[in-house]
C-alpha cells in the first residue's frame, strides 16, 4: 500500500535558502532540500481504492488562484522531547481553506479524520534522543535572524513516500494546478 500525503512544493530557491540552516545539531536527521514541502493532509498507508478516490477528488477540486506563502522563523516540535526542527509558515486564509478542502476530500475518499491541528511548516530535520532541548535551543539561538521567505504556491501535489525511517525521498505522484493565475510568472520575472 502506498504512503501518501498532500502538500505544497517548496521552490528550489527557497529550499536552497532553508538548507543554510542544516548541520550542527547532534541527533538530527536532516531532510534533503529536494524533499522540503508543506504537508496539507497526511494519509499514511492507504489502499489503492482510497488513493484513486483521493486523486479524483483533488483533480475535481474547486478552482483557486495561486497565493502567497511566507516562511517566517525556525522552531521545534516536541518541547522537552524535541522531535523535529522546522521553518514556520505564516497561516493565511488561502492556506487554511486549501488544507480544509484536502481534509474534506480525504474523508470523502474514505480516510480517517485527521486528529492533529493543522500547523503549517516545513520540516528541516527529524530529531532523535541525542537532540536535547538544550541543544535544540542553542541551535535556534545560533541560527540568528530568520529572513522572511516568500513564494507563490501555484499547485498542490499528491506525494508518495518510500517506507523508510524519517521519511523521504518523496515523489510527486500527481499535481493539481490552481485555477486563475496559476501559470502567471511572479512579478518582476523575466517573461522571455
Amino acid at each position: 500500500m502506498p504512503r501518501l500525503f498532500t502538500g505544497l512544493e517548496i521552490p528550489p530557491d527557497i529550499a536552497e535558502r532553508l538548507s543554510f540552516f542544516r548541520g550542527g545539531l547532534p541527533g538530527a536527521r536532516w531532510v534533503e532540500p529536494s524533499d522540503y514541502h508543506i504537508t496539507l493532509r497526511f494519509l499514511g498507508e492507504i489502499d489503492d481504492v482510497v488513493a484513486a478516490d483521493l486523486d479524483a477528488g483533488l483533480a475535481e477540486a474547486r478552482a483557486r488562484p495561486a497565493f502567497t506563502v511566507t516562511l517566517d522563523g525556525l522552531a521545534s516540535f516536541g518541547g522537552d522531547r524535541p522531535r523535529a526542527l522546522y521553518a514556520s509558515v505564516v497561516p493565511s486564509p488561502e492556506l487554511t481553506e486549501l488544507q480544509e478542502e484536502h481534509e474534506r476530500i480525504a474523508r470523502r475518499a474514505g480516510a480517517a479524520p485527521e486528529r492533529r491541528k493543522f500547523t503549517p511548516h516545513v520540516t528541516l530535520a527529524r530529531l532523535n534522543r541525542e537532540a536535547t532541548p538544550e541543544a535544540v535551543a542553542r541551535t535556534l539561538t545560533q541560527a540568528g535572524v530568520f529572513p522572511r521567505l516568500t513564494f507563490t504556491a501555484r499547485r498542490a501535489a499528491l506525494y508518495s513516500a518510500r517506507t523508510s525511517r524519517g521519511g523521504g525521498p518523496y515523489l510527486v505522484e500527481a499535481a493539481y494546478p490552481f485555477g486563475e493565475g496559476a501559470f502567471e510568472p511572479d512579478e518582476g520575472a523575466d517573461g522571455s
